[in-house]
């Protein structure tokens, strides 16, 4: 399968890729290696970081302190996103825009190589704030760098049986996840998300995030493994 990404790039990197127990600056050292390899030709990135552990960690702490709800939980996992997000900018420092997106519209142009982004606001995941940071900036696609490699027909941690999905629309996407989001939910693209990238038309690819080279053969428009979701 074949997908032809242009050369600027929206990249939602999984928290669970970066920070799955602990930071992986294994990982991150290649990631970094693997971006700069395409911004001396031209390529720009956008790179919407992800919770990981560290959300869950400020959320599991909290809720043995004080009764939490859905807002406070999902307050401490954008807090999260930002921090991931600002390591991020720090790596690539030297080709990266300063300010972390934090808030719609807050980068109305892409000047620099790599720009970093967080979370906005509760009740979505970052899987929306790539959704909408890449139609706001006229990019068709958005590329879910997570744990997934596909999307499967069923939950695969749950069912061995599950099946890869190669390619379907957003809504037969949506008819296998649930409607509503809820704080940690895990899916390759959230609900409220899904119903964006519906509205808008903008397409996800989603793919395994470690996978480098499997990352690298899609940017260059060869074969890849992964699940291309479409309007």
């Amino acid at each position: 399968m074949r997908y032809p990404v242009g050369k600027t790039v929206v990249i939602a990197l999984g928290g669970s890729i970066m920070y799955p127990d602990a930071i992986d600056t294994s990982f991150l050292r290649e990631f970094k290696r693997f971006i700069l390899s395409f911004t001396p030709k031209g390529w720009r990135f956008v790179l919407v970081a992800g919770g990981g552990h560290a959300a869950r960690v400020y959320q599991e702490a909290a809720s043995k302190l004080t009764m939490l709800t859905d807002n406070d939980k999902d307050w401490l996992g954008i807090h999260a996103t930002r921090t991931n997000a600002h390591l991020i900018r720090t790596i690539f420092r030297d080709v990266a825009n300063p300010v972390v997106a934090d808030a719609r519209y807050k980068i109305k142009k892409l000047t620099y190589p790599v720009t970093t982004a967080g979370g906005w606001h509760p009740g979505w995941s970052t899987d929306y704030v790539a959704l909408a940071t890449a139609y706001d900036l006229r990019i068709p696609e958005v590329i879910v760098a997570g744990k997934p490699a596909y999307v499967y027909d069923k939950d695969p941690h749950k069912f061995k049986n599950a099946k890869p999905i190669p390619q379907c629309t957003w809504k037969e996407y949506r008819m296998l996840i649930p409607k509503k989001w809820e704080p940690g939910f895990h899916s390759p693209v959230d609900p409220i998300a899904a119903k964006l990238g519906a509205t808008t038309g903008t397409n996800a690819i989603i793919i395994n995030g470690k996978d480098l080279k499997n990352l690298r053969a899609l940017l260059l428009g060869k074969e890849f493994k992964g699940t291309i979701i479409s309007g």
